[in-house]
């Protein structure tokens, strides 16, 4: 199973658009969303079941025993985070933010302090009674260990996968940080959607130097790109320095705003950016079978 991965170099640049198309072009059996702190494929993908839902557990975190804590403030004083705070004579903690360095329960002379398993965030698998396998998470918010959340989804979809599931698209996070990183490792080619302007042409160049330094093929297009034509040409001439394939540009589409905000893919209507995803996708596949 061949697994392509669309990423962006910033949220808003039409890599979740994108996701949506190809996964109607491909008529793909098997799907992830690996944008866990702000997953929304799910709104476009329409699963026709329930998800089977999971707890992730993250790091850990403290829990006060009110029964046994004294007040004593001794935890408060010495948490450098601000975790911990003194209310009606006993000691409350803030989960956002205590980092479970566990100071706290090394010096409670009560023992009331204890580290127990964070439930950071859930997993979600949808399987569809057609065979289709959607997978997917949501990370709490200010809750860390994103990339291992990432991998929790990435692994989900691969084990359920069907084995007639000849190509796998996977909605990455946009930027270069920890989920990308673990979104990128194992993929067959990684498609970055850029944004025509010099912002966007910075976020490409970052994104190309992580994924090359993964030893990743990588691809690029670029959305609304008539919204710029000299920047477009601008990433263009990057891409050609750098032997990076171009696989083409998406106009600006006033019909791609009236599908999202009906839940629909770009695939699904006939407008021009439709037309050049489509032309995008045939190019990303040609180069998945070399």
């Amino acid at each position: 199973m061949k697994r392509l991965l669309i990423l962006s170099g910033k949220g808003g640049t039409g890599k979740t658009t994108t996701a949506a198309a190809f996964l109607q072009f491909a008529q793909a059996r098997a799907a992830a969303d690996c944008d866990v702190d702000a997953p929304n494929l799910h709104l476009v993908t329409r699963q026709s079941v329930s998800p089977e839902v999971s707890a992730f557990f993250g790091g850990e975190k403290v829990v006060i025993d009110p029964e046994r804590c004294t007040g004593c403030g001794l935890c408060a004083h010495h948490c450098r985070f601000d975790a911990l705070e003194i209310k009606n004579g006993t000691c409350r903690v803030n989960e956002y933010a205590c980092e479970g360095c566990s100071v706290c329960v090394h010096l409670c002379p009560a023992g009331a302090v204890r580290l127990t398993p964070d439930t950071a965030g859930q997993k979600e698998l949808y399987r569809n009674p057609d065979g289709r396998i959607f997978s997917t998470a949501t990370l709490k918010m200010g809750r860390g260990n994103s990339g291992k959340l990432v991998t929790d989804v990435k692994m989900a979809m691969l084990k359920n996968a069907p084995p007639d599931a000849g190509l796998a698209i996977i909605d990455g996070s946009p930027g270069i940080g920890c989920p990308v990183i673990a979104s990128v490792s194992g993929m067959d080619l990684v498609l970055v959607v850029a944004e025509p302007s010099l912002s966007g042409r910075s976020d490409l160049e970052r994104l190309v130097k992580t994924a090359q330094t993964l030893q990743v093929p990588l691809a690029v297009c670029v959305n609304k790109w008539d919204v710029s034509p000299d920047n477009t040409q601008a990433i263009q001439d990057f891409c050609q320095t750098a032997e990076i394939p171009f696989l083409g540009v998406i106009p600006y589409d006033k019909h791609a705003a009236l599908a999202i905000n009906t839940g629909q893919s770009l695939a699904e209507i006939d407008c021009p950016a439709r037309d050049a995803l489509k032309t995008i996708f045939e190019a990303a596949s040609s180069l998945l079978e070399h």
